[in-house]
């Protein structure tokens, strides 16, 4: 529970910094997020994907033996 609590924290440590102190604006950095929560989200579908089919073709063969 501490090193999640701290990993959080850590990384609004590092959005504050890049907003307050490197000048980025908010709006580039919510685009950045949501490209990001896009991307993993796509990771996630093409191995769910490919899971069904590896599962779908795992039942297949063995019902044929």
């Amino acid at each position: 529970m501490r090193t999640t609590l701290l990993g959080v924290a850590a990384m609004g440590t590092l959005i504050w910094a890049a907003i307050d102190q490197f000048g980025i604006p908010v709006a580039d950095m919510v685009d950045l997020l949501l490209t990001t929560l896009l991307a993993v989200g796509v990771v996630i579908g093409v191995a769910g994907v490919g899971v069904s089919v590896w599962l779908g073709l795992r039942y297949l063969f063995r019902k044929r033996n």
